[in-house]
């Protein structure tokens, strides 16, 4: 009996995603600077030097791209191996290494979609005026983006300014602010976060003139956040949450200027942004074309009952909300926050609502500590599931009229964890090797790897 296929949009970009520091390696090679990712995370814990060997692996890498039918790459480009000191001067090398990665993806009919940003800072830029919290990382990462808009033009149609902002200006590890002092480093956060805002904002006017036809936008982590309950106090709370966490850094990127409500508490706890005149201009002169999506749960909160601190990690928890328990999602042993596909819809639907932008899932999966089976495969029925839930809420939305253009499971292949190294897997293709082993890193297609492939081969899932 034949299944019964939903269909997708026709020209849907099916995809998958990645991001330069944690698939590349190859951290001394090429003439890459170091980067703020480079370090190590702790004993016994992979890093990024390997990774997943991508830089000596790309072309078997795009192989199985094409095999597996993708029509979009989301990629990441490494700031550091394109400009690899505080010159800003371009490496011919870094650059050679994405002409035959984008060129390669090309020809196999795959769209390159790439982030200029995905939290690795150079540390170069670090070292010489403390990276985004001074003001002249604005005009480095303007010439970064001007080399690269210049030299793919026409290659490359799709960019990212930023991954996840809200990870990328608070995570010490990404931005390599070294401020002890709780609240000076939440100020620096929100300084940090502004500067960043600006950047944007100039390539977002800089690619529409250098190559009018590509399109440009922001990645946000999408924060769907539920009262605790229905008590007024606690639904303020999940509103506060969503501004604070979400909200005020899209307002930014997309309107220009931070709502009433992050205003005030910026100004409330010092922590508002120093400024200059033309920012103003600069932030209401141009526009993103598209928000990318990256979302993998949701989360709770209630009201603050307890005294607000500045001295716990995420930073944002010393707002006017605090973070909790939600007990109907289900948990997992690397998602605490818990499994929620309908929060997609929701918070699809609330972003749509606020920007009125075109919209693409850019991140969306689910980690699992995985070996190879006796049978030589990766069984992994429940990344199956946990895709198959999360499109269903994406052809809802689709078939409401949200302009909803692609999806990037996170991520292709394995790629080496921020804080949990290889012990946690997110790929639809395993790489072959172990925190404290890098073996070959010989890759090795999960069932999931197989699924996703019919799910492009048929644009859409089966009924």
């Amino acid at each position: 009996m034949n299944q019964t296929i939903h269909h997708f949009p026709e020209g849907f970009l099916w995809g998958a995603s990645t991001s330069a520091f944690q698939v590349e390696g190859g951290y001394n090679e090429g003439g890459k600077g170091p980067a703020t990712t480079d370090g190590s995370v702790g004993p016994g814990i992979a890093d990024t030097k390997v990774a997943a060997d991508h830089y000596h692996h790309w072309k078997e890498d795009v192989d199985l791209m094409a095999e597996l039918g993708l029509k979009v790459y989301r990629m990441g480009f490494a700031w550091s191996r394109i400009m690899p000191d505080a010159s800003c001067t371009p490496n011919p090398e870094g650059l050679a290494f994405y002409d035959q990665l984008i060129d390669y993806l090309l020809e196999k009919g795959i769209e390159p979609f790439v982030t200029l940003y995905h939290f690795e800072c150079p540390q170069a830029l670090v070292d010489a005026f403390g990276g985004w919290k001074d003001r002249r990382m604005i005009d480095a990462y303007v010439k970064y983006a001007e080399v690269c808009f210049t030299h793919f033009k026409g290659r490359v149609k799709r960019w990212v300014t930023v991954n996840e902002q809200l990870i990328a200006t608070a995570a010490a590890r990404n931005t390599g602010d070294t401020e002890t002092d709780p609240r000076r480093r939440q100020k620096n956060t929100y300084q940090m976060s502004y500067h960043v805002s600006l950047a944007e904002h100039k390539a977002f006017a800089l690619l529409h003139q250098i190559d009018p036809e590509a399109q440009i936008g922001p990645v946000c982590a999408m924060q769907v956040i539920y009262p605790a309950s229905s008590r007024s106090a606690d639904v303020l709370a999940a509103m506060n949450a969503e501004e604070m966490m979400q909200n005020y850094m899209l307002d930014i990127s997309v309107r220009g200027e931070y709502s009433p409500y992050a205003a005030s508490y910026l100004r409330r706890e010092n922590f508002y942004p120093e400024t200059a005149p033309g920012d103003d201009i600069i932030l209401k002169s141009s526009g993103p074309d598209f928000i990318g999506v990256n979302y993998y749960f949701s989360d709770c909160a209630k009201e603050r009952t307890e005294p607000i601190r500045f001295d716990r990690f995420p930073p944002w928890s010393g707002g006017d909300f605090q973070l909790c328990d939600n007990p109907y999602v289900t948990k997992t042993e690397w998602m605490d926050r818990g499994i929620d596909p309908l929060g997609l819809q929701i918070g699809m639907r609330k972003m749509y609502d606020r920007y009125r932008l075109p919209m693409i899932v850019t991140e969306n999966g689910m980690a699992y500590s995985e070996v190879i089976g006796e049978d030589g495969c990766v069984h992994d029925p429940y990344r199956i599931d946990y895709i198959t839930r999360h499109l269903e809420q994406i052809q809802v939305l689709i078939d409401e009229g949200y302009p909803i253009f692609g999806y990037c499971p996170w991520s292709f292949v394995d790629v080496v964890s921020s804080h949990q190294g290889f012990a946690k897997r997110y790929g639809l293709v395993y790489v072959n090797r172990t925190d404290t082993d890098v073996k070959t890193c010989a890759r090795v297609k999960k069932d999931s790897f197989y699924w996703y492939q019919q799910v492009i081969a048929n644009n859409g899932l089966p009924e």
